[in-house]
């Protein structure tokens, strides 16, 4: 099987699995315990907390573990629009969020009387932070746009969109979900939010940071966990698997998207050869290096992958399963992509397992793969 999905998933890191038995196999106790077993598991969470703060650039207490990307989204949008409503009650985003931002500020124009704007992007997927600023309204409260988009890779103006928010006494948080491990995290946000099974740590376990003092509502009820903020039992074997896989995700980025970025153009270039009207919908001086985009006008977008499965090729479609119907992109198709070719379209991520050998042998089942549809396409 050649795997080039890891925006979607990572593996598990043996390092980061072999970090989390010791929580799963001997030490057992509640971290919120006062005896011995839970003062153990206590221990592991403040140090994962203290190392993972240490990566960040952030303090510990302004961490906040989830069960994932999207509850950490959820938490941050949710939690700072209503804790902050009596400013202002205007949000701004961008049409390209990952729906785990863009749902909730959905949720909260809908049910609880928000104003929302949803910013275009341009043909490369970019949003322009000239743009962010003429939204900018005396009610507006909080800015929410994503690093590194998951589909396309495209990498968007973060730092110069949290200046003019903080500037404007605006909150800006940022989903940082696809983009770490895959470049420096250079944050002055006031909130971000990271999923732990994107580089290569656990499933079921994220953060949010909140600046601190920075106000914000909790979305769930039942405890006094994590500073009052999210409460819950803390998964302690993931918290210390999500540690150690991010301290192996920061090691030696520059050579690591260095390589990633030449077996990316490699496999376009492949692509390319076995079918050239294939398009690329993202520009590689400003995505992620190891994301690559790739729309295939005549063919269909469910076909391609259903045929690079069973060839042994892992990938994902631009469009989303819904209710039994298939979705072109919403990301594609705010880039002005039009809606055939969205529907035609395929993800491919590389990781830090990806190799040579892998992308040779990609490009080599491909060529028959796309002779056969192409084939069945013109009859």
């Amino acid at each position: 099987m050649i795997y080039l999905d890891h925006n979607a998933t990572t593996p598990l890191a043996p390092e980061a699995l072999e970090a989390m038995r010791p929580y799963l196999e001997s030490f057992h106790g509640n971290a919120s315990s006062i005896h011995a077993a839970g003062r153990e598991t206590r221990a592991a969470l403040d140090d994962s907390r203290d190392r993972m703060a240490a990566l960040l650039g952030c303090r510990s207490h302004e961490i906040i573990f989830t069960s994932g990307g999207t509850e950490a989204d959820n938490a941050a949008l949710l939690g700072l629009a209503r804790a902050h409503s009596s400013r202002g009650r205007h949000l701004i985003t961008c049409a390209t969020e990952h729906h785990a931002v863009l749902h909730p500020l959905e949720h909260l124009q809908k049910r609880e009387g928000f104003r929302l704007t949803v910013l275009g992007v341009d043909a490369l997927g970019l949003l322009d932070p000239a743009d962010v600023l003429r939204a900018l309204t005396p009610e507006t409260t909080l800015v929410s746009v994503m690093t590194a988009n998951n589909e396309t890779g495209v990498r968007q103006p973060v730092a110069e969109i949290a200046a003019l928010s903080r500037e404007n006494g605006v909150l800006f948080h940022t989903d940082a979900i696809q983009s770490f491990g895959k470049e420096p995290l250079t944050l002055d946000a006031d909130s971000f939010s990271l999923a732990a099974h994107k580089f290569c740590g656990p499933k079921g376990a994220g953060l949010l940071c909140v600046r601190g003092g920075l106000p914000i509502d909790r979305i769930m009820f039942g405890g006094s966990h994590e500073g009052e903020r999210r409460p819950g039992t803390e998964n302690v074997a993931a918290v210390a698997g999500m540690a150690c896989a991010a301290e192996l995700a920061v090691s030696g980025l520059d050579a690591e998207g260095a390589r990633q970025t030449r077996l990316r153009e490699r496999l376009w270039d492949g692509i390319r050869g076995v079918f050239p009207t294939a398009q690329r919908n993202s520009d590689p001086a400003l995505s992620l290096a190891n994301t690559l985009n790739v729309s295939f006008p005549g063919l269909d977008g469910e076909s391609v992958l259903i045929n690079l499965d069973l060839a042994g090729i892992c990938a994902s479609s631009g469009s989303a399963c819904m209710v039994g119907s298939i979705q072109p992109s919403h990301v594609l198709l705010a880039m002005g992509v039009p809606r055939d070719i969205a529907q035609a379209t395929v993800r491919f991520s590389l990781g830090r397992g990806t190799t040579e050998g892998d992308i040779a042998e990609a490009i080599s089942r491909m060529a028959g793969i796309f002779e056969r549809l192409a084939a069945g396409a013109a009859v």
